[in-house]
């Protein structure tokens, strides 16, 4: 693994950098989980897509630049050095994108993929269901064949973005006599389909960051089954491991927090406020690990330009960025004391800035992409070669 730059990608760099300092939003665009915030941060998307940046890793063709992995790197560095919003379609773009670059037949690239790069269709996530949650094989949701369609039955919940989202992808039990990771498949679906109803999922703040989905005789063209029908595990553990291992969480967004973190340590020191015993060395361990995590994802994007593939190992990659993530924040909320737990727009909050919005947030990344529990095993069973128990 080479670390240094070449003239291209600092070229690129530069580039990236002068159109963001140009083009990205003054201020915070309203939360993408409120119908407002969500059409907002499509405008921006598109604003992307006009400026070649919606997604940079993927062919022209495609709504994308036609970069290198390396080149997607340097964007997000410059990405989140901006402050620009986040991601409204990550499901979509970052998620089932490469998963139909990987399984989608020429026909399927073409037709969903540049929708996908401009946000003029966003995506939810499909997967969990009332009693398959990070145990996914237990999908109970069925989509039998009806000739030239499926016709699917059951429920899905925890659907990111699918309040207001345009389509769905997920596993669906396409033959109901099969058990655990057999006779499933990976299929795409419309969102207001007749026999479809959607009913947003609230957070503790009122928004509808989720939603479940209910399935009652809705039919899917066949042609948007994405690979091989019945071997949709497959399928999504390729997006799974975009999830865990890559594209979904980029060290940018890691390095950003973990700078803003040492700020507010100066800051803190600075005007003499208490400081428990330690916390210098606890904030630099933060800095530090952020910084590990961008050189190991470094080194998978290499490996993946030499030809490679991401396997279990982005098992360790999830247990690794969510866990930082928590403690990053719980380090902010802890410098910043009793004004730790007031919003933003609260009379005293003062610049608590989002410390505490994004410590909930925090909380729920060793649970979904596959709870870490789960991550603990898959490492133990696949990379470590421990017998079941």
């Amino acid at each position: 693994m080479d670390l240094t730059y070449t003239a291209e990608q600092d070229a690129f760099r530069k580039e990236a950098r002068a159109w963001l300092e140009a083009n990205a939003p003054s201020a915070p665009l309203a939360s993408f989980d409120t119908k407002a915030g969500f059409e907002a941060h499509r405008e921006w998307e598109k604003t992307l897509h006009a400026g070649g940046f919606a997604m940079v890793p993927w062919p022209v063709e495609y709504g994308g630049r036609g970069a290198d992995l390396l080149e997607w790197l340097v964007f997000e560095e410059e990405y989140y050095r901006a402050g620009a919003p986040g991601r409204v379609n990550q499901n979509g773009i970052f998620l089932l994108g490469p998963t139909i670059m990987e399984y989608g037949t020429p026909e399927q690239k073409a037709r969903f993929l540049p929708k996908m790069a401009s946000s003029e269709e966003v995506w939810c996530q499909g997967w969990s269901e009332p009693n398959a949650g990070s145990d996914m094989a237990a999908i109970q949701t069925t989509a039998v064949r009806d000739g030239d369609h499926f016709v699917i039955n059951g429920q899905k919940t925890w659907a990111s973005r699918g309040a207001y989202a345009h389509w769905l992808f997920g596993l669906f039990r396409t033959d109901p006599d099969s058990k655990r990771h057999k006779g499933l498949s990976f299929i795409l679906a419309p969102m207001d389909l007749p026999g479809m109803t959607v009913r947003p999922i609230q957070k503790i703040n009122g928004k509808a960051a989720f939603s479940e989905v209910f399935f009652d005789d809705v039919r899917v063209p066949v042609e948007n089954l994405l690979g091989p029908e019945g071997e949709g595990w497959n399928v999504a553990m390729a997006t799974a491991g975009f999830e865990r291992g890559l594209m979904l969480r980029s060290p940018a967004r890691f390095q950003s927090t973990a700078n803003r973190l040492v700020r507010l340590y100066r800051k803190t020191v600075e005007r003499g406020a208490p400081v428990a015993p330690g916390m210098r060395e606890r904030v630099a361990r933060c800095w530090m690990d952020a910084e590990a995590y961008s050189l190991n994802t470094y080194q998978t994007v290499s490996k993946l330009l030499g030809g490679g593939k991401i396997g279990a190992e982005a098992s360790l990659n999830k247990i690794f960025w969510s866990e930082l993530d928590m403690r990053m924040h719980e380090l902010g909320l802890e410098l910043l004391g009793p004004r730790a737990e007031l919003l933003p727009g609260a009379p005293a909050a003062g610049d608590v800035g989002d410390w505490l919005d994004g410590y909930i947030f925090a909380l729920s990344g060793p649970i979904y992409a596959g709870t870490n529990q789960i991550q603990r095993n898959i490492i133990a069973e696949r990379i470590l070669g421990l017998p079941r128990k």
